[in-house]
């Protein structure tokens, strides 16, 4: 089951909302630079294009992925990990461009997490119907820097648990330029995103583009 938190707010009310110990949403915080990083994600998806990977199941993920950074977040038949070469290109990934260094560090020390420094940035491209299931980002050498997630596009249900699958979860409305900050105590909650409603955003147009920034190594 869920419940309703902040359920239709659609990126108004408070600037920051606390989602517990360790977790806040900052509404529209990347707003500023918004075109700047639309412009920084199509160079990276152009030197590494989108991809739907293949879970350790077999299974096709619904949303299409790339990386920047040192370190990309790779998935296939042989299990989940950390990769410093596209598969696919066989090259390493596209160094992190400015922006999204800065925008990260920013995000993460307004919400108490000072000095994070990313060294890896999965990009996600989420189309209508595209979903993310409940997971916990733990493939990571340590838990100790924060997990920052920036929404750009179309508006989606962020599904935010506890440290069990089975824990209910808040659902966050997230729209253009929200980012969602939690590590600490939160740092392994569970979270996902419901499919995602059809639309169009002035900017991004009929999809909606998740950066999300982690410490691999």
């Amino acid at each position: 089951m869920t419940m309703d938190l902040f359920d239709g707010l659609g990126g108004t009310g408070p600037r920051e909302e606390s989602l517990g110990a360790g977790a806040r949403v900052l509404r529209g915080f990347a707003l500023t630079q918004d075109a700047e990083l639309l412009s920084a994600v199509h160079d990276v998806s152009l030197a590494s294009p989108f991809r739907h990977m293949e879970t350790p199941g077999g299974f096709r993920m619904s949303v299409a992925m790339t990386n920047c950074g040192a370190w990309g977040w790779v998935t296939d038949r042989t299990g989940y990990r950390y990769a410093d070469v596209d598969p696919v290109q066989g090259r390493p990934w596209p160094e992190m461009p400015a922006v999204f260094l800065r925008l990260a560090r920013m995000a993460a020390a307004k919400a108490g997490f000072d000095g994070f420094t990313p060294d890896a940035c999965l990009v996600n491209r989420y189309e209508p119907g595209a979903k993310m299931s409940l997971h916990q980002d733990k493939d990571e050498r340590d838990f100790t820097a924060p997990i920052v997630s920036v929404s750009l596009g179309l508006p989606a249900v962020f599904l935010f648990g506890g440290a069990e699958r089975a824990d209910s979860s808040a659902r966050v409305r997230l729209s253009h330029g929200d980012v969602v900050v939690w590590g600490g105590p939160a740092r392994l909650r569970y979270h996902g995103v419901m499919p995602l409603k059809p639309g169009h955003h002035p900017r991004v147009g009929g999809h909606r583009i998740n950066l999300t920034f982690r410490k691999a190594q």
